[in-house]
């Protein structure tokens, strides 16, 4: 049998990460996924204790969080979980509920300021059209990053996360890699 060895989304044994001034990315391949959708006449439930955000919404509780990706449907996430069958933890949490696995099927980029939320603002206005100087702590977007579909989580002020297609995780590395490298650039 061929051994085989676990990669990241971009390709390495190891998460890539890379700074550019005040900016760092970081590949987060811990990061379970699972789609939540309610079924017809069923109520939202309290999952791990989080209240389901609304439209445009993001919350964390205690070490999951979940984010609103249409009417009835939300992405629950957990960081350092991708390795646990996380879906069905949700599935047992939300009985009554369609819940689909989708950790693999996404790369999850973490961006961290060290100045603040002014170049989180900066690279959003490069590189989205969403409205950055609104997008602030506790939002989540669906949007579109050059030719990608992305999610946007507005973590912190100073945190914003990147969710795209697996299979574009290199295009999306590449966009965001510019972006930043261009706005650390002096002048």
């Amino acid at each position: 049998m061929t051994d085989l060895t676990p990669i990241t989304a971009l390709g390495a044994d190891l998460p890539r990460c890379a700074r550019f001034g005040p900016l760092t990315l970081t590949e987060t391949p811990g990061l379970a996924l699972a789609s939540l959708a309610l079924r017809r006449g069923t109520a939202a439930p309290a999952l791990f204790g989080l209240t389901l955000p609304s439209p445009g919404g993001w919350v964390a509780g205690a070490g999951v969080a979940a984010f609103w990706t249409g009417p009835g449907q939300w992405m629950i996430e957990a960081e350092g979980r991708a390795e646990h069958d996380f879906a069905a933890e949700v599935k047992r949490a939300a009985p009554g509920c369609s819940v689909t696995e989708q950790t693999d099927g996404w790369v999850a980029i973490e961006i961290a300021s060290s100045a603040g939320a002014d170049p989180l603002i900066r690279l959003m206005e490069k590189l989205v059209n969403v409205d950055a100087a609104t997008f602030g702590p506790g939002r989540a977007t669906r949007t579109a990053l050059e030719h990608m579909g992305v999610f946007l989580i507005r973590r912190a002020e100073d945190r914003l996360a990147v969710l795209g297609m697996r299979s574009a995780a290199g295009s999306l590395w590449h966009a965001l890699e510019t972006a930043a490298s261009r706005l650390a650039r002096p002048g």
